[in-house]
């Protein structure tokens, strides 16, 4: 994965569960901070998951803005909720967010990369049992 997309202070651990909207609002309030996309773009997330579920597979989830908000991404990046105590994401359940801005076709290369890194479980398990968040943002990268 591109470096510069993911920060480790971006990675945010042990969080309590949620609710699937809360989880997806916080994951884009998190890009939104972060200056890869403007406020609106957190609707635009909201919005997608309304029309086609963003559940990725293996405990994971890949909420990003419907097509018709990327004019609201400032540039690519991406943020990584970790639920050790697994959410309800409509019918599945998640242990992982991992919210997504990525300008033009990057969303495309961004999704691919993270689809490979977590096909494999004993991966997603590392993952989600870490405590660290350089462990995770070396997993990733």
């Amino acid at each position: 994965m591109v470096q510069n997309i993911l920060l480790e202070k971006n990675i945010i651990l042990n969080l309590k569960p949620m609710a699937k909207e809360e989880a997806i609002t916080m994951a884009g309030n998190l890009l939104v901070e972060n200056g890869y996309v403007k406020e609106s773009y957190v609707e635009g997330m909201v919005e997608r998951e309304k029309v086609y579920d963003t559940y990725l597979g293996n405990g994971i989830a890949i909420p990003h803005g419907a097509s018709s908000y990327k004019k609201e991404i400032i540039k690519s990046g991406i943020v990584v909720l970790q639920f050790k105590e697994a959410i309800n994401y409509g019918e599945k359940k998640v242990h992982l967010v991992i919210g997504i801005a990525g300008i033009e076709d990057e969303h495309i290369e961004i999704l691919s990369k993270i689809a490979i890194k977590i096909e494999d479980m004993e991966t997603v398990n590392r993952i989600v049992s870490s405590n660290s968040q350089s462990e995770i943002y070396n997993i990733l990268l």
